[in-house]
């Protein structure tokens, strides 16, 4: 069996674009064993994370703790490294 991809999401408070990435998630966890974790941005550990990852505003995606994008989320982008990652 596939080890879960670990995902940490970092959000904020009344974000849009927070709210359509987990349900990007959501969506994906149905067919990509996914292990999400969420984080508020403004947390110290948000704040840290943020900075190692390069993430300028919310929502922060990462992808097995490497920096996979911030803002919108795009779910054929997010599709393609999941593919690659359970299929290697």
């Amino acid at each position: 069996m596939t080890e879960p991809v670990q995902i940490t999401l970092l959000t904020q408070h009344d974000c849009g674009f927070c709210d359509q990435a987990k349900q990007v998630l959501n969506r994906l966890a149905d067919e990509y064993p996914l292990q999400v974790s969420e984080i508020d941005l403004a947390s110290p550990e948000g704040q840290r994370l943020a900075t190692q990852a390069g993430v300028l505003f919310a929502p922060g995606v990462l992808v097995d703790a490497q920096p996979f994008s911030f803002g919108r989320l795009s779910e054929r982008k997010l599709r393609r490294k999941l593919n690659t990652r359970v299929h290697t």
